[in-house]
């Protein structure tokens, strides 16, 4: 047998197995699970007794896989003809509270470990459809694949599509590679309030503080919380180094990307767009409440996001971005913020070097927790502030709606003047995404979502208002203690004939910059001055800072 691609199997490689020639059907009609599970403990079992991996090939077909899911075993791989050739239909209709993963092997369910572990597997070249599980609830184990504790393991070529819980659910992953798999519309029972439901969902720290895993050339899109995340399952645990993200695009997600207690993640050459809250997070938001540290994002789009473009909290440093495009996103492009929950301290040794930071609806930079010794350094920071258009309200006859917008012939707004805004309509709320002189386009109620209202669109003429922007909106903006920073060789400017960033620079009354480095910045060409200093610096040294000649310390 030739598979696609040329490789030769058949009767030449008798660890090769046909799963039409063993029992399942593939015909879309027949329940394959059952005897999917019994070509699976048949094959782990001789991998257990010989040490020789075996291969389940799927032809091209519907495998139904219906109200049990498949408890994987050791030395088991699977693989198709191609995700558009190979699809495997999850169901449950006659086990409505079955969670039915295609595979999985937990430590809950299984006693998965570092000593009960999966290895020498690979799934590979086929589409797990989630559509078909209906549950009364969210299920965490509703997932596309659910397996723990994987050394060596190889998963590409995939498409996993609609599941109630996350798509590519897998934890612990040593010596491992996930690769070129598209994840759409997954956590579609997620409300919100769940920190599963992700597109790929990886849970960290159960091979110790090294885990060997790398995520590349992977899509996702439109899945309930995280495009792609790591997550620290104990608090107790050393955060693992060795994770790399690279090359994956994540939109319209929850998140984009998030590290939720890794050390050394390396996120590299990703586009993270459209995504609901930040296409970047780091945070408390994990089980564990630990955020990560010692991260890199370089090179990527962070873009459009609704509410930021990156969102960095709860860490305590170190984290470097260098050489990012951060731009269009509805609040702030770069936004350091701790959550209750989390840790409190300074963030100390935080890096944000030669990236882009334009047309954000606010800050291009904002300080909103305290940092230690950050270094912002060659930045371009211009035309951001794009919130401007002063409160509004409206209704009656030239007042429509649709379930993503809504238009006022009678207005006349500034475009973009209320990005990022929350609209009342009646009692619901949605958000502003972008506007032109006379449409809001507004935000999906949540991802995969095709309406911006959770109780349905408002009638014509229902009656609406928009909150009134914020009056200073400045490239970087410092509101909380910072202590010993660099800032220097920074542009920050706004070049439209209409300006929207009214400061270079703000530090505001809860904000301090104390024994700060501060040289060589230009601020000048603003839209009101080129700082603002509710709170005057306090000690350090200032020098060569275009804009800033009347600084108390400054000098030429």
């Amino acid at each position: 047998m030739r598979l696609p691609g040329g490789t030769e199997v058949g009767a030449a490689d008798p660890y090769f197995y046909n799963a039409l020639e063993h029992g399942l059907a593939g015909n879309g009609v027949t329940n394959d699970q059952p005897a999917l599970q019994e070509l699976v403990n048949a094959l782990g079992a001789a991998y257990a007794a010989d040490g020789q991996p075996r291969t389940i090939y799927c032809p091209s077909g519907v495998y139904s896989i219906r109200d049990e899911g498949t408890i994987w075993r050791n030395g088991v791989s699977l693989i198709g003809a191609g995700p558009a050739a190979t699809r495997f239909a999850l169901a449950n209709p006659g086990n409505i509270t079955s969670p039915t993963p295609l595979a999985y092997f937990t430590t809950l369910e299984h006693g998965a470990s570092r000593d009960n572990h999966i290895a020498e597997c690979t799934f590979a070249r086929f589409e797990i459809d989630g559509s078909g599980i209906i549950l009364p609830a969210y299920d965490v184990l509703a997932k596309g694949l659910g397996l723990q504790y994987v050394l060596r393991g190889h998963f590409h070529d995939l498409y996993i599509h609609d599941t109630p819980a996350s798509g590519f659910g897998c934890d612990f992953l040593q010596d491992t590679f996930v690769d070129n798999i598209l994840v759409v519309r997954c956590g579609r029972l997620d409300n919100g309030e769940q920190m599963g439901g992700a597109g790929i969902g990886i849970g960290i720290g159960g091979w110790g503080g090294t885990e060997r895993c790398t995520i590349t050339a992977c899509t996702t899109v439109g899945n309930g919380t995280n495009g792609i995340f790591l997550e620290l399952q104990d608090r107790d645990w050393t955060p693992p180094r060795g994770i790399r993200v690279v090359g994956c695009h994540s939109e319209g997600n929850r998140f984009g990307i998030s590290d939720w207690g890794a050390d050394g993640l390396i996120v590299s050459a990703c586009t993270m767009i459209a995504n609901h809250q930040a296409g970047y997070d780091v945070s408390s938001l994990g089980t564990t409440s630990i955020a990560g540290r010692g991260g890199i994002v370089t090179g990527c789009v962070i873009e459009d996001n609704v509410w930021d473009g990156a969102a960095i909290g709860n860490s305590p440093g170190p984290y470097t971005f260098h050489g990012n495009r951060i731009s269009r996103n509805g609040r702030y492009g770069y936004w350091q913020h701790n959550l209750a929950g989390g840790t409190q301290e300074p963030a100390a040794n935080m890096i944000i070097d030669d990236n882009e930071f334009w047309d954000n609806a606010l800050e291009g930079i904002l300080i909103d927790s305290s940092l230690a010794d950050p270094s912002l350094a060659g930045n371009r920071v211009r035309n951001n502030g794009r919130r401007v258009e002063p409160g509004s309200s409206g209704g009656g006859e030239t007042v429509s709606y649709t379930p993503l917008s809504l238009t006022d012939i009678a207005a006349d707004w500034v475009p973009d003047g209320h990005r990022g805004k929350w609209i009342t309509a009646g009692a619901q709320q949605a958000i502003v995404m972008d506007n032109s002189a006379t449409k809001l386009v507004l935000a999906p109620v949540r991802p995969g979502a095709t309406t911006a209202w959770p109780e349905g669109t408002p009638p014509p003429g229902a009656p609406y208002r928009l909150p009134d922007s914020p009056a200073t909106r400045a490239g970087i903006t410092v509101a909380a203690a910072t202590y010993h920073p660099t800032i220097h060789n920074n542009r920050v400017w706004d070049s439209q004939p209409r300006k929207t960033q009214t400061h270079g620079l703000w530090i505001t009354n809860s904000g301090t910059c104390e024994e700060g480095w501060v040289h060589d910045n230009e601020l000048e060409g603003n839209g009101v001055v080129p700082t603002r200093f509710d709170s005057a610096p306090s000690g350090g040294c200032w020098y060569h800072n275009h804009g800033l000649d009347e600084c108390p310390g400054n000098r030429a």
